[in-house]
């Protein structure tokens, strides 16, 4: 009588424990040839690619079209290169729930017991500033849920994110890249990816500048005269147009918002953003008021670029092949061994190998 296997719960599915254990070994001999081959922060760019994150995902066995794919190819990533992180200077911290919010934990304890002469509280600073922007800034309807920050040695960084809509049918990723990121509070993203579109409250679009500007300046007018326009707009009946996801704050709770910002006003969008207790409901009362009254609309312009269609372990092309998955990582994890002795060398017949098997056509 055949004996059930394993499974680990995930988000849109399940995954068995056999194949999460290869996704592991597999995924992080992926990762560690790369390093070897182009470096850390290459790795980075890959992960914040959507495109190449989904191939991976499909490469190491996962469905292409489940919310299952991000958590499970972010936590076999992490399980996996966890013994291996000191020797790559690739670090990755956070995960799906509870351990989402662990992240700045996690990465002020790689900096310490690795010494690492990064700036820690930068890269914390950027972990929370990538959650706060898409779950508040971006208020497309879409919870997150999972948050996963990868850095290297030198500083680098990325992050790769999921959202899931109160319904829970459909799930939306976001990719950060560090090096791309010239402004939190402006165009920040590598690539946001769902399959459908929404019509959201954008305060991090272009178009959203003066938006921003309005909302940064009226915390630092007196509380009651803030409020005194929200509910003027909300008696009056003109109403913003804005996803169902979070409703404006009644005036009372807005005010007691206020009122903290306004006795240590922030001077920034982003210092706004930042602030402990300003949330989804806060900023959409600032942009109601700075659109209605002083004509600063925020941007519904949904930023969602990529959209996905391909192959895994639901059988879809066709089931995973365990034989063939074991020879693989076997393949992959004999070359490393022989590569850290003589890692050109082996690395180049790897890669003409790959122009070799290229070059064969398909039965």
């Amino acid at each position: 009588m055949a004996r059930a296997a394993a499974t680990l719960p995930l988000h849109g599915g399940r995954c068995p424990r056999w194949l999460f254990e290869r996704m592991k070994r597999l995924g992080a001999a992926i990762v560690e040839v790369m390093v070897h081959e182009f470096g850390a922060e290459e790795v980075l760019r890959r992960l914040a690619d959507p495109y190449w994150f989904q191939a991976l995902g499909c490469v190491l066995g996962f469905d292409w079209h489940s919310s299952g794919v991000t958590t499970t190819v972010c936590g076999a990533l992490k399980e996996g290169l966890r013994p291996l992180q000191r020797e790559l200077g690739l670090y990755v911290a956070g995960g799906k729930g509870g351990a989402s919010r662990k992240t700045p934990q996690e990465i002020e304890s790689y900096v310490e017991q690795d010494g690492l002469t990064v700036d820690g509280p930068q890269l914390v600073r950027a972990s929370r500033l990538a959650a706060k922007v898409d779950n508040t800034a971006l208020q497309d309807g879409f919870q997150l849920y999972h948050h996963v920050f990868f850095f290297t040695a030198s500083g680098a960084w990325a992050v790769v994110q999921q959202g899931m809509e109160p319904a829970g049918r459909w799930a939306r990723r976001y990719h950060w890249l560090s090096e791309e990121v010239e402004r939190f509070t402006e165009e920040p993203h590598a690539a946001v990816c769902c399959d459908r579109t929404v019509r959201p409250v954008n305060l991090v679009a272009a178009e959203s500048a003066a938006c921003r500007e309005t909302t940064t300046a009226l915390v630092q007018e007196p509380p009651e005269r803030v409020v005194r326009e929200l509910r003027r707009i909300v008696e009056t009946g003109r109403h913003l147009q804005l996803p169902m996801a979070h409703q404006v704050p009644r005036a009372a709770y807005l005010e007691r918002a206020l009122l903290e910002l306004y006795q240590a006003p922030p001077e920034s969008f982003e210092e706004l953003l930042g602030r402990p207790g300003v949330g989804p409901k806060t900023l959409r009362a600032l942009a109601l008021v700075a659109e209605v009254t002083y004509g600063a609309a925020p941007s519904y312009r949904d930023p969602v670029r990529y959209t996905f269609a391909h192959g895994g372990k639901d059988g879809t092309p066709r089931p995973v092949d365990r034989e063939l998955y074991d020879e693989t990582i076997t393949v992959m994890e004999q070359v490393l061994a022989e590569a850290r002795v003589d890692r050109s060398e082996r690395l180049h017949a790897l890669r003409r190998l790959a122009r070799y098997s290229a070059q064969l056509k398909p039965r």
